[in-house]
C-alpha cells in the first residue's frame, strides 16, 4: 500500500493568485499531483466529513465537473452557489456572504468576474478560499499545465515554452507557474495586449531563482520558434463579447495554424484551456492533430485540483 504524501507546507492556506507558493513547494505539490494520479484509493478520506461552497459566476465545464467529482472522490461534499444571474455583491455583500460560509463549509471555490472578490472572501472567511477562475488569474488551470508537461517532458528547468494571443489571466499564471518550474516562458501579443506589468515582473523575479527565463515579444513567429509547448487563448474572453469584432482584428496575425505551428520543436506539443474557437485563435488542424494534449491537460484538472484541496485543507 502507498503512504499518502503529506501536503505541502504553506503559510496561508489560500491559492488565490498561484504565486503563493515558491518553487521547493511547487515541486512538492507537483510530486502530490503524481502520487494522488497513481494512487487515488489512497486519498479517499482526504475531505471526510468536509463540506465546500462552490461560488460560480461564470458557466463552466471542465472547472465544475472537476472540482465536484473531485471533492466527492476525496470523502467530502461539494455545494454549488449560482451566481450566474445575481452576481456577486448585488444581493448581498461579499463579506456578509464569507461570514456566514466560514460557519457552515471548510473551504469556498470561487470562479468570479473581479479577483477583488477573491481577495475580500480570502480576508473576511476564516477558511481556505480557491481561485477557480478571476479576471486575473487562473491558476488551477496552469498548474495543471505545467504538471502535464513534467509528466510528458519530465524536468522542466530550461523548457521552451511559448504563449501566443491576449495578455489575460492565463498568460498571468502561465507566467507565473512557469517561472517557477524554471521553464523559458515566451508571450507574444499585440500592442496594447500585454500582461500585466506587475504580473511580468514578479515572473522575472522568479525566474532568476529558478534559472528560468521570461521574454515579452511582439512576434509571435519568434515566440514559437524552436518551442517544445505552444499555447494559446480564445481572443474574447466572458464579458469581452462586446470586444470581439475589434480583438479579432487585432489578433488576426497570432493565429496557431500548421505554418505558425511549424516553426516550433519537432516534438512540440499544441495547448489550450478550452472551450476553444476552432478558426479563430487556433485552427482545426492544429488543435485536434495527435500533437495536441489539450484533453491531457483537461484530465489533469480533476487530479491537480484533488491536490490543491488535500494541500489547503489538512
Amino acid at each position: 500500500m502507498c503512504a499518502v504524501t503529506a501536503p505541502v507546507e504553506l503559510s496561508k492556506n489560500d491559492l488565490i493568485t498561484g504565486m503563493e507558493w515558491n518553487p521547493a513547494q511547487l515541486r512538492d505539490f507537483f510530486r502530490l499531483s503524481r502520487n494522488i494520479k497513481a494512487h487515488p484509493e489512497e486519498y479517499k478520506q482526504s475531505l471526510a466529513g468536509r463540506s465546500l461552497a462552490l461560488i460560480f459566476e461564470k458557466p463552466s465545464l471542465r472547472t465544475r465537473v472537476t472540482f465536484e467529482v473531485g471533492i466527492a472522490s476525496l470523502g467530502g461534499t461539494a455545494v454549488f452557489l449560482d451566481h450566474t444571474l445575481t452576481h456577486l455583491g448585488e444581493r448581498e455583500s461579499v463579506r456578509d456572504i464569507a461570514k456566514n460560509l466560514e460557519r457552515w463549509v471548510q473551504g469556498i471555490v470561487a470562479r468570479v468576474f473581479a479577483q477583488k472578490s477573491l481577495e475580500e472572501f480570502a480576508e473576511y472567511a476564516n477558511i481556505p478560499v480557491i481561485n477557480a477562475l478571476s479576471d486575473r488569474f487562473h491558476p488551477c488551470q496552469a498548474l495543471a499545465d505545467f504538471f502535464t508537461l513534467e509528466e510528458r517532458f519530465g524536468n522542466l528547468n530550461g523548457f521552451k515554452f511559448a504563449y501566443v494571443g491576449d495578455g489575460n489571466n492565463m498568460c498571468h499564471s502561465l507566467l507565473s507557474i512557469g517561472a517557477r518550474t524554471g521553464a523559458h516562458v515566451r508571450v507574444a501579443t499585440p500592442a496594447g495586449y500585454e500582461p500585466d506589468a506587475d504580473v511580468v515582473s514578479e515572473a522575472k523575479r522568479v525566474a532568476k531563482e529558478t534559472r528560468g527565463k521570461v521574454e515579452i515579444l511582439r512576434s509571435a513567429a519568434d515566440a514559437v520558434l524552436s518551442a517544445q509547448a505552444v499555447y494559446t487563448d480564445v481572443w474574447s474572453s466572458m464579458g469581452q463579447e462586446g470586444e470581439a469584432s475589434e480583438r479579432e482584428a487585432a489578433f488576426a496575425g497570432y493565429r496557431v495554424d500548421q505554418k505558425l505551428f511549424s516553426k516550433a520543436a519537432s516534438d512540440a506539443v499544441f495547448m489550450h484551456c478550452l472551450p476553444a474557437h476552432r478558426g479563430l485563435e487556433v485552427s482545426a488542424d492544429v488543435i485536434d492533430s495527435p500533437r495536441s494534449i489539450v484533453y491531457d491537460q483537461a484530465e489533469n484538472r480533476l487530479h491537480v485540483q484533488k491536490a490543491i484541496l488535500h494541500t489547503l485543507l489538512n
